[in-house]
């Protein structure tokens, strides 16, 4: 795999008369690297009780300011993200978590609204458990060395390689076999979105992270860290940046209420598919009751594929009450119908989400508050950021 990840990721484009249509055939034609392809030795489980993490690590993780936080954002990131500084005992140890906002405005935002969603996503983390006396809590984009750091890294990141990225692709709305060369993409997609996978890595690389606690979908972006990292050591022959593990969550992918074959997310344009941190008691109800389920009469039992309405309800429980899927079918084998099953699904999620809607809300009145938590890790963060920053460009010559 680490063969095939280097020649993969150390295509660089030397030869300025080479054609576009030869940079063209050699973007398509290495073969996406995904989960599947990842070294064990770099891949690291979250424990659901007592994550172990080595003395001496810095885990790193962002999360975009889109809004409020829904249940998939809470369970597949920050649920983790308190599990592990709050079980950690090491002092040694370093709990780094952003709101990336750089990241966000690769799609525009209306700013107002931006502003807003900065504080919300503040707030939702803060009220999701997240102590700022166990981690450091800031904004990306108020630690300037993230940009610095960027271009440096982008400087050596081949166009093959983000072209290979399938993120660029679906927030473009792009074929996933489409390529940044052709006419119709080239002009639709936006240098920002094409680069920021550089942008992900200097966040990471930046802090010298050892542990990166992400789903299915980043894993791909951290894999293009770790070369990246590997290519400025080899180019610089330094060890300076670490090569940071992939951190999996234990919750399984969570799915829209309405169309449990694809993740739930903001953007839907139905209401109902999405639970929200902040959503009153009757909202959440309400959503619980609308969710599809299927036709099948009887005991309730977990099939993703025959079942995936059901078994989207079932991972829900079992990522918050944090047991085992079969642990939780168990629980529920006395339930003869739908019903039965939603009524408990609404009643563990109300449960888990009713004293943080409140502290949210709270939050969200004293806006000054919010900005002497960013200000606090804005401070700690760029204590960091200034001196690993410092080394990179002595190490390049342009310090």
């Amino acid at each position: 795999m680490t063969t095939i990840l280097a020649l993969a990721y150390k295509l660089e484009i030397h030869n300025p008369d080479m054609s576009l249509r030869s940079i063209h055939t050699l973007g398509r034609c290495s073969r996406p690297l995904t989960t599947a392809s990842r070294s064990s030795s770099t891949v690291q489980e979250v424990s659901q009780n007592k994550p172990v993490i080595p003395s001496n690590s810095t885990v790193f993780s962002m999360i975009q300011p889109t809004g409020r936080i829904h249940l998939g954002n809470y369970l597949g990131a920050v649920k983790s993200w308190r599990t592990l500084s709050e079980s950690n005992t090491d002092p040694s140890n370093r709990f780094i978590y952003g709101i990336a906002d750089l990241h966000a405005i690769t799609i525009p935002k209306d700013p107002i609204e931006f502003k807003e969603y900065r504080y919300a996503a503040i707030a939702s983390l803060i009220a999701s458990g997240l102590d700022t006396s166990k981690c450091i809590l800031f904004f990306q984009s108020s630690v300037p060395e993230h940009s610095e750091l960027n271009w440096y890294l982008t400087c050596m990141t081949s166009m093959g390689a983000l072209n290979r990225m399938t993120q660029w692709k679906l927030k473009a709305q792009q074929l996933d076999n489409s390529s940044i060369l052709e006419d119709n993409v080239l002009e639709k997609t936006k240098a920002g979105l094409f680069c920021y996978p550089a942008l992900q890595a200097a966040d990471i690389l930046l802090y010298k992270s050892t542990h990166v606690p992400v789903g299915d979908d980043q894993s791909q972006h951290l894999e293009l860290c770790r070369s990246i990292a590997k290519t400025f050591n080899s180019t610089y022959k330094t060890n300076v940046f670490p090569l940071p593990k992939t951190l999996l969550t234990p919750a399984k992918k969570i799915l829209s209420l309405k169309n449990p074959q694809k993740k739930m997310s903001k953007s839907d344009p139905v209401a109902t598919s999405c639970v929200y941190v902040t959503d009153s008691p009757e909202d959440i109800q309400f959503k619980i009751r609308k969710a599809t389920t299927d036709s099948i009469q009887g005991s309730i039992y977990y099939d993703p594929i025959e079942r995936p309405g059901v078994s989207n309800l079932i991972n829900i429980v079992s990522g918050i009450s944090n047991k085992p899927v079969d642990e939780v079918v168990k629980d529920m084998s006395s339930f003869v119908n739908h019903k039965q099953l939603k009524d408990y699904v609404t009643e563990v999620i109300i449960s888990e989400f009713d004293d943080k809607r409140q502290l949210y809300e709270e939050l969200m009145k004293d806006k000054v508050y919010l900005d002497s938590i960013c200000s606090q890790g804005r401070d700690k963060a760029r204590e960091l950021a200034l001196v690993n920053l410092h080394q990179v460009k002595s190490i390049i010559g342009m310090d």
